[in-house]
């Protein structure tokens, strides 16, 4: 784990809005990383016999095409680096300025506000990269009468299998209205979710053993636990809200949403649900971590102080002998000996290698 990585976790949420500071709310400006080359813009069309996709440069190009009857339209945007394109699509479609606001900061958390006549809907998606770090995308969705928006920061591929359906006309989605593809795309969002988890468990565990095994680890273990824990608390955060978001779809009395899609919400919500049980599940085991790791660094600690008090205590007896005949005493009848010296020798070799059995049998050795 690198250190940059560890500055980008701490940063402070809020200190990427300061570039807002002191301006008028509903002010448009991008607040996040920048992600695409330009923004680009879907039209998908469809009722439960036609279909019709259409990429725009701008959004005022859907005008120009009559609309299928009793059709359903799914604007799709990826990229937010122009704040023009979506005052654009906010006029179109008669957007509150702070939604349009809130479109470009990539900093919300998951949330639903009804405005009457559309419901806001914010929601992240999470992925790994390729160095295993955790990557986050802010989608927001507008659901309206007869059309959803739905905002990318980038193309991440959540949607596609969504696509397909509703190209080739397998499942319900062209059967139902706007509300059944808000949940469509609430529903992709949170099967991510358990992919992201997996691969996130995978880590976890794969620490745990390394841990376990006492295996050296690149980067340093804490670096490596502290990582995982700031990973599950990002998570934790958007997971709550988003779970807490979609119960207010459930049981709200948005007539927007209509019964039948409420049905599919709640099924939604169970999911959310399983996923924060696991998340918290995996957060207890890398509180365990902690507590592993340091009982390791402890045994490793007792194992090379019990290695010096073994070697120091063969050499006192040792010491001992020699510090005796090492004294200059006229009178000691062994200095003048033919055999003394070899039987010196030979005591203080015959008493190491007692010592040294007995330490063996003890299992000090």
């Amino acid at each position: 784990m690198t250190d940059s990585r560890y500055k980008r976790k701490h940063r402070r949420p809020g200190k990427a809005r300061l570039v807002k500071v002191g301006q008028e709310a509903g002010t448009l400006a991008h607040i996040g990383a920048v992600r695409t080359d330009a923004p680009s813009l879907a039209l998908i069309e469809y009722n439960d016999t036609d279909y019709r996709q259409t990429g725009l440069e701008a959004v005022n190009e859907s005008r120009t095409q009559p609309p299928l009857e009793n059709g359903v339209q799914w604007l799709n945007v990826y990229g937010l680096q122009n704040p023009s394109v979506l005052e654009e699509i906010g006029r179109r479609y008669k957007l509150h300025p702070l939604v349009v606001e809130d479109m470009l900061n990539t900093q919300q958390r998951p949330k639903v506000e009804d405005y009457g006549d559309y419901l806001f809907i914010v929601t992240r998606t999470f992925g790994l990269n390729g160095d295993g770090e955790l990557d986050s995308d802010q989608i927001s969705i507008v659901l309206g009468r007869d059309f959803v928006l739905s905002v990318q920061e980038r193309p991440t591929g959540r949607f596609e299998a969504l696509r397909e359906r509703l190209r080739t006309g397998k499942g319900q989605a062209r059967k139902y209205g706007p509300d059944y593809l808000a949940y469509a795309l609430l529903d992709a969002v949170v099967d991510y979710y358990f992919i992201t988890l997996d691969r996130f468990a995978d880590q976890t565990d794969q620490l745990d053993d390394m841990l376990l095994a006492g295996m050296p680890i690149d980067g340093g273990a804490l670096h490596r636990i502290r990582g995982l824990k700031l990973d599950a608390l990002e998570l934790r955060r958007a997971m709550w809200p988003l779970r807490e978001a979609i119960n207010t779809l459930v049981r709200g009395d948005h007539d927007l949403v209509q019964d039948n899609t409420r049905i599919f919400l709640r099924d939604v919500y169970d999911h959310a649900t399983q996923l924060i049980e696991s998340l918290d599940l995996l957060r207890d085991l890398i509180s365990d971590m902690v507590e592993l790791y340091q009982s390791n660094q402890s045994n490793r600690l007792n194992r090379e102080m019990r290695f010096l008090t073994v070697v120091s205590t063969l050499f006192m007896p040792l010491t001992f002998i020699v510090g005796v005949y090492g004294m200059n005493f006229e009178f000691m009848p062994e200095l003048h000996w033919r055999y003394g010296y070899f039987l010196v020798w030979s005591v203080m070799i015959g008493i190491a290698m007692v010592m040294g059995w007995v330490f063996w049998r003890r299992r000090w050795l």
